[in-house]
């Protein structure tokens, strides 16, 4: 059997690998030197993922506004579109010269 410490990562009795223990330091007094240390792994871990995040976000940002501008561009298409308006005001003034021509072929 390895010795404690020998370098050997499995353990003896279980044939697994030992695990790292979750540690709040809130709870448990931990030298200045131990908080040292978790500030560094902290700090090399988010360094090591923010490419990775950076990436993910410019891509969901590139999205979204992508979604945003086709919204935008169907909206301004279908209202160009619409001729409603144009058929009211045709019809209004159809009216008002339908009014205008019995008012003066009345009394």
């Amino acid at each position: 059997m390895a010795a404690s410490g020998s370098g050997d990562s499995l353990d003896d009795k279980s044939g697994q690998a030992p695990v790292a223990q979750r540690i709040d330091p809130t709870r448990e007094k931990l030298t200045p030197a131990q908080l040292q240390v978790m500030r560094q792994a902290q700090l090399a871990q988010w360094q090591k993922t923010l490419p990775q995040r950076r990436a993910r976000n410019v891509v969901t940002g590139l999205g979204i506004g992508a979604l945003v501008l086709a919204i935008y561009g169907y909206t301004i298409y279908s209202v160009s579109q619409e001729r409603f308006l144009d058929e009211l005001e045709a019809e209004a003034k159809a009216a008002q010269a339908r009014a205008m021509a019995r008012a003066s072929s009345g009394p």
